[in-house]
């Protein structure tokens, strides 16, 4: 890592270095990246050194006042320690890049869009809570509650490296508040999930294939919201995906995200149908169907959170709605 750093520098200070922008750009951000990391290591180092010290200290005082700086000492270094381990493992071609990630909602009714507004929620805490910068970037509200879908982007380093555990069908367990008989109901939501890509990554897209359609942007605040048609929508006619951006403040910025969103797509579509030839001729058949769920998160008759792909269970639900995931996702990243 030092290595890397140390010719990425070098090659920083060369005079030619700045004559190409992208590759400037890249190369500072992975300096960016490594420089983090090695800080963060003698961070723990050194605190594991303070830790080691006062409980010395403790035993030679015989002074056992300091046990509970010492366990909160060691719960932080290891929680850091284990997030550092993973961030080491990531060696994936886009695992540093910022995610986009979107969720829709699938059978359930209102009640599956209220499960998407609460996994909204989920996602968006757990961002926050690790210092990663979110940004709604097109949002669909339910006709009578929640949200029929959300697309979000999430921004800092490592987090589609994170976030890609998340892929898949979450299940929901509990007694709907949007039924009068207290029945209880089982709704599902999908999480997808793309790394951000800037425009060094080359993928051939046909401006005859696309159909651009722009429309009055929806939500609270901003002077041009509901004034002027500045949100994008993008079909991708041969493959028949589609991307939209309303959040950004020109029609032409919501055009450019829109553009990233629709390139991450077809990448991953590319990248996900190689992986489908190489497992065919393997002769393994790769369940990609919708009903696959890869957690549950059971509220009622009893409370847990389960992830099939690990076995990894929390019986705390409510902990887990308010962001703290990080196990479930290092559960998978480790697995």
């Amino acid at each position: 890592m030092q290595n890397e750093l140390e010719e990425l520098e070098h090659r920083a200070s060369e005079p030619q270095f700045w004559d190409d922008t992208e590759n400037s750009q890249r190369v500072l951000q992975r300096t960016k990246t490594l420089q983090n990391k090695i800080e963060n290591y003698r961070t723990l180092l050194k605190d594991c050194e303070d830790t080691l010290t006062l409980v010395e200290l403790g035993l030679d005082e015989k002074d056992d006042t300091v046990l509970e700086e010492v366990i909160s000492g060691f719960e932080s270094i290891e929680s850091r320690y284990e997030r550092l381990r993973l961030e080491t493992l990531m060696r994936g071609e886009y695992d540093n890049n910022n995610a986009i990630i979107t969720l829709h909602a699938g059978a359930g009714g209102t009640e599956a869009m209220d499960w998407v507004q609460m996994l909204f929620r989920m996602y968006t805490r757990w961002a926050e809570k690790n210092d990663f910068a979110v940004r709604v970037l097109d949002m669909l509200e339910g006709d009578e509650a929640g949200i029929k879908s959300v697309t979000i982007s999430i921004s800092g380093d490592y987090a589609y490296g994170y976030l890609r555990s998340e892929k898949g069908v979450h299940r929901l367990v509990r007694i709907s508040p949007f039924d009068s008989s207290g029945r209880r109901h089982t709704s599902f939501a999908s999480m997808d999930v793309m790394p951000e890509l800037d425009d060094s990554v080359e993928v051939d897209i046909n401006p005859d294939d696309l159909k651009m359609d722009v429309y009055r942007a929806s939500g609270a605040g901003g002077q041009h919201v509901n004034k002027t048609s500045s949100a994008v929508r993008i079909t991708h006619i041969p493959t028949g995906i589609i991307v939209a951006c309303q959040n950004e403040r020109s029609q032409l910025q919501n055009r450019e995200m829109a553009m990233k969103m629709l390139k991450a797509k077809l990448l991953e579509k590319k990248e996900r149908e190689q992986a489908e030839k190489l497992s065919q001729i393997q002769g393994e058949q790769m369940d990609i169907a919708w009903g696959s769920q890869i957690r549950s998160y059971v509220f009622c008759p009893y409370t847990m959170v389960k992830d099939h792909r690990t076995n990894y269970e929390d019986g705390n639900v409510q902990k887990v709605m308010d962001g703290e995931i990080d196990a479930f996702i290092q559960a998978y990243l480790s697995m």
